[in-house]
């Protein structure tokens, strides 16, 4: 009851938010039905079924993600005074986030089955003259306990990774704000030379799973099951590199910024990127490692009359909005974070325009590193593709 009385007296951007988690939910959830669709229709084709299932995990995955971003920055769990006096510490927080995301993405999933459920003639007649009946498996009877199942997926890791995230969020046991002042940069992240061995590492098994395929323009997803296996363990580990190394490449951009002689605008920017690297460094590698996927799958399919399937194009779509959301979403975070640092600098004397030329700078300089990172994982990760 309290989450859904927070949830009725929130901010209409965070509704908003919430409302973007329930589509993205509803989405995924579409996703994992249509997979159980076509495995009911085809039970000839099980190896197809279970590859569709398994670039479900990648809607899924970015999806999770999104519902950790939006929890950690719900005004409603944020940790402070009045609500450690009353007895709501980091656990109950956890908690009350996990029931908020749990109820966003439920909702989304009783969307998915439902829209489901009509495409597939199930509650009033085929639509669109049956032009979805194919890849939806209508005409067969569909296992309700596997597609619960299925529904269950999205609502269940998102209000799990959502608890752990508030749960572990460095709180204020003794009544005090959770945003300390810092007095010194903060340390480096250490995941660097990790990320960078798993991104080479997914690039080998990209080249060595594509042996043999040279010339053949569809080594990635085109129809959601066109591609090896070895090609999504492969980008799944890049991403994951990627999202790791993150962190620290933003931290670097920090130092650069702050190299030779820096003015007052260079050094703010600069030590802000060090504060921040690990909170908007991580959606930055995800981004950079899904835009290194979509530049990679545009060189391959060039030229290919519609390479690209519905469902395909719905799990691109979900993706890339997702990763979107979730940068800005954590750079709301971020801005969040830094409140009262930023209110101390006004109370200095320093000018709004110099606040506003560091964060312009900021993004430049990410812009700078990231494209260039970007393009030339997917240069590398398309070129043994394509032979």
């Amino acid at each position: 009851m309290l989450a859904l009385r927070l949830t009725r007296g929130s901010h209409p951007l965070v509704l908003v938010r919430r409302l973007l988690l329930a589509a993205a939910s509803a989405g995924v959830g579409f996703l994992l039905l249509c997979t159980l669709g076509y495995a009911s229709g085809h039970p000839a084709h099980a190896s197809s079924s279970v590859l569709r299932l398994l670039w479900c995990a990648v809607p899924l995955a970015a999806t999770v993600h999104l519902a950790v971003a939006i929890a950690r920055t719900d005004p409603s769990t944020r940790p402070r005074p009045g609500l450690f006096a009353a007895g709501l510490g980091p656990a109950r927080l956890g908690a009350l986030a996990a029931v908020s995301t749990a109820v966003s993405t439920t909702l989304g999933s009783v969307v998915a089955l439902l829209f489901f459920l009509h495409l597939r003639g199930d509650l009033a007649g085929l639509p669109f003259d049956g032009g979805a009946a194919a890849f939806l498996g209508a005409g067969t009877p569909l296992p309700l306990a596997a597609a619960l199942t299925l529904l269950a997926l999205v609502p269940l890791a998102s209000a799990a990774a959502s608890g752990l995230a508030l749960r572990s969020r460095p709180g204020a046991p003794s009544g005090a704000p959770e945003t300390e002042e810092r007095l010194a940069p903060a340390p480096a992240p250490t995941g660097l030379p990790w990320g960078v061995a798993l991104a080479a590492a997914g690039l080998a098994v990209e080249a060595y799973g594509s042996r043999g395929s040279a010339g053949n323009p569809l080594p990635l997803p085109g129809r959601l099951d066109s591609a090896p296996a070895s090609v999504l363990v492969g980008w799944t580990l890049t991403a994951i590199g990627l999202a790791m190394a993150g962190p620290g490449v933003t931290y670097l951009c920090g130092k650069l910024l702050q190299a030779v002689r820096p003015g007052a605008v260079r050094l703010l920017a600069g030590r802000v990127l060090m504060d921040e690297a690990r909170r908007v460094g991580r959606p930055l590698g995800v981004v950079c490692a899904v835009l290194s996927g979509v530049i990679a799958a545009s060189v391959l399919y060039t030229g290919e009359p519609r390479p690209f399937g519905p469902l395909t194009a719905l799990g691109a779509v979900l993706v890339l909005g997702c990763t979107g959301a979730t940068l800005l979403t954590s750079a709301l975070e971020a801005k969040q974070a830094r409140a009262r640092t930023t209110e101390a600098v006004l109370r200095l004397g320093a000018p709004p325009s110099a606040l506003r030329a560091a964060t312009a700078l900021r993004a430049a300089v990410l812009l700078a590193v990231f494209a260039p990172l970007t393009w030339v994982v997917a240069e590398l990760a398309a070129l043994p593709l394509a032979g």
